[in-house]
This record gives C-alpha cells, sequence and structure tokens, in this order.
C-alpha cells in the first residue's frame, strides 16, 4: 500500500501520510476577503466532517482576512496561491497551515525560493499543484499532448526545483477533468515518489455528474493504496463535497464510523412512499453517531430477508409498514409513523 510509505506531513494540527488516516478536504467558494462569510462556511463544513480547508487568496486583503479566519476555525487552513508571490508570503505570516502553489505559475528562482524561504521559516508544507490544463509548451510536444506522463514530469521538475532549495516539507497534488488519465497519473507517481498525495478529480462538474466521475476516479485510486486526503470537486455546495468524500472512503472500508443506509430500487409491490421514506431516512441518520446499518425496504414480503445484514429496518406493506430489528419484525406501524418509529430504535441504539 503506498500510502503507508510516505512522507509525514503536518498540517496544523494534523497529521498526514505515512498511514495516517486519509482526510477529508474541501473549498471555500466565499469571497475570502468576506470574513464573516467565509468562516461561517468552513463551520458548516467542520460540522457536515471537513478536515482540511482550503481558501482562495487573490488579493492582499484576502491573505490578511486569513488570520481572522483563523480565530473562528477549528481545522486546519491551506492558502491557494496563483501567480503573486507575495501573496503566498502573506498568507503564510497571516496564519496559513499550508499553502497550495504551483510553482510554474509562481515566478523565477528568485521568486520561488522567496516563498520557500518563508515556509522553511515557520516549518509550513507547500502543496505542489500540477493540473492538466497548465501543461508546459515543451511537455505537450514532447508527449503529443496531454498525458498522464507529462503531467507526472511536471509535477516532479516542480518538486526538484524546491527540493534544490533545500526544503521537502512537501505534498504533491495532479489533477485532471480526464478520470482514465488521473487515474494513469497517480499509478506513475505513486512508484517515482514517496510525498503524500491530494488527490482529486478537477473539474468534475454538477453534483449529479461530478459525484460519478469523482467515485470512479477516487475509487480506482484509493483502492490501489494511493492517496492521504481527498477532495470531490463539485459546482455546487462544498457540504456535498464533504458528504460525497465521506461516502467514497466508507465504501471503500476505509473509514469507519457513521449510519450506512441500504435500500430497495423499488418495483411493482411497493405500496408506500419509499423513494420519500429512504430521503427522509436518508437525512435522519446524519444526527446519529452511530457505526450501524440501516435498511429502507419497500415490500413486507422480502423486507425481512433483504434486511437481515442490517442493524435495523423498515419495510412497507400497503398503508403501513414494520420496524426489523436485525432480521427480525418487531412491530407493525400505519405508514405515517414509520419514520417515528425508526428514529424510536435509534435513540434506543444511542444510549447502548
Amino acid at each position: 500500500m503506498y500510502r503507508e510509505h510516505t512522507k509525514e506531513i503536518a498540517i496544523g494540527n494534523r497529521v498526514i501520510g505515512g498511514g495516517n488516516p486519509i482526510l477529508i478536504q474541501s473549498m471555500t467558494n466565499t469571497k475570502t476577503e468576506d470574513v464573516k462569510a467565509t468562516a461561517a462556511q468552513i463551520l458548516a463544513l467542520e460540522r457536515e466532517g471537513c478536515e482540511i480547508i482550503r481558501c482562495a487568496v487573490p488579493t492582499m486583503e484576502a491573505a490578511k482576512a486569513l488570520s481572522e479566519i483563523k480565530k473562528q476555525i477549528h481545522i486546519p487552513l491551506v492558502a491557494d496561491i496563483h501567480f503573486d508571490y507575495k501573496l503566498a508570503i502573506a498568507a503564510m505570516e497571516n496564519g496559513a497551515d499550508k499553502i497550495r502553489i504551483n510553482p510554474g505559475n509562481i515566478g523565477d528562482d528568485t521568486r520561488l525560493k522567496a516563498v520557500v524561504n518563508t515556509a522553511k521559516e515557520r516549518n509550513i508544507p507547500i502543496r505542489v499543484g500540477v493540473n492538466s490544463g497548465s501543461l508546459e509548451k515543451r511537455l505537450l510536444e514532447q508527449y503529443g499532448g496531454v498525458t498522464a506522463e507529462g503531467i507526472v514530469e511536471s509535477a516532479l521538475e516542480k518538486v526538484k526545483r524546491i527540493e534544490d532549495m533545500d526544503y521537502d516539507n512537501l505534498v504533491i497534488s495532479i489533477k485532471s477533468s480526464d478520470v482514465l488519465m488521473c487515474i494513469r497519473a497517480h499509478e506513475l507517481i505513486a512508484k517515482q515518489s514517496n510525498y503524500p498525495l491530494h488527490v482529486g478529480i478537477t473539474e468534475a462538474g454538477t453534483v449529479w455528474a461530478g459525484n460519478l466521475k469523482s467515485a470512479i476516479g477516487l475509487g480506482c485510486i484509493l483502492y490501489q493504496g494511493i492517496g492521504d486526503t481527498i477532495r470531490v470537486s463539485l459546482t455546487g455546495d462544498p457540504v456535498e463535497e464533504v458528504r460525497s468524500a465521506k461516502q467514497i472512503l466508507k465504501t471503500l472500508g476505509l473509514r469507519k464510523g457513521g449510519i450506512e443506509v441500504v435500500s430497495c430500487p423499488t418495483c411493482g409491490r411497493t405500496r408506500i412512499d419509499l423513494i420519500g421514506l429512504a430521503g427522509q431516512v436518508t437525512e435522519l441518520v446524519r444526527h446519529y453517531d452511530l457505526d450501524i446499518k440501516v435498511a429502507v425496504m419497500g415490500c413486507a414480503v422480502n423486507g425481512p430477508g433483504e434486511a437481515r445484514e442490517a442493524d435495523l429496518g423498515v419495510a412497507g406493506g400497503n398503508g403501513e409498514g414494520i420496524v426489523i430489528r436485525r432480521g427480525e419484525i418487531i412491530r407493525k406501524v400505519p405508514e405515517s409513523e414509520l419514520l417515528s418509529a425508526l428514529k424510536e430504535e435509534l435513540d434506543a441504539y444511542a444510549v447502548l
């Protein structure tokens, strides 16, 4: 497993790499200069399970705002910098726990060294980020366009620039919106570097399409033992990114805890609003810190059997339903009371 052997890197009060738990990242979409709005969004993301947050720093005002934002949040803060090396320095001076730069657009070695020196003085990790859309012309010509090999070569060249400045407190990020290219690039770089990897499918799309692309791409990468932090990049509310990332990790067995909901796809035997009920149950269980499985079934005939592996379950009949505990029917209630009956069982679990 590659992640067992990556270099340990401290980001604020968290540690990644070296087999430490894979951490979930997201990125704010507020104006970072707006301290109140940005801090409020980060706190909402924290409640959902976000463990590292990244903020865009396009202006000096945004860089200075980080110090006030930091006072109100509880997770490490990463400053996302492009083009202006002075913003990277200012972000670190104002409390950034990590900075994300692309050395290819930050300037010449003099400017890059100024950034590296500040990071070195404060022991702040640098995330070296390369996207498929930012490949150098030389590599595009060498590989005949954008390729996984070109992305990896570009990233490792930039890492070497910083290593040559006597600094190796680094995290690497190589992203593409092409899922198969992204998978291949991570397979290649994992064999050539021991720095921790932040993984994600960039510009994945809207919540529906982006979730599918991210689940496939991240699933393939993480299953191979590659990746130390992840972000599901969605065009939507960042809260959805965190929810999706948690589900991907749980599905792969890389994270425990939280209630898993399984539900049947409905069929002609269904006589209750199963789709609505499944949605209500999914929302209900988010508020419980329980490591159990809950089944939502549409048929009272097959429900008990299909829900046997679940700790709790409900199954619908004709205007009524049954509550199931570990495969055994424990009560029958009207359809309108199924959700409340399930809640009672969850509350009982919570106090065990």
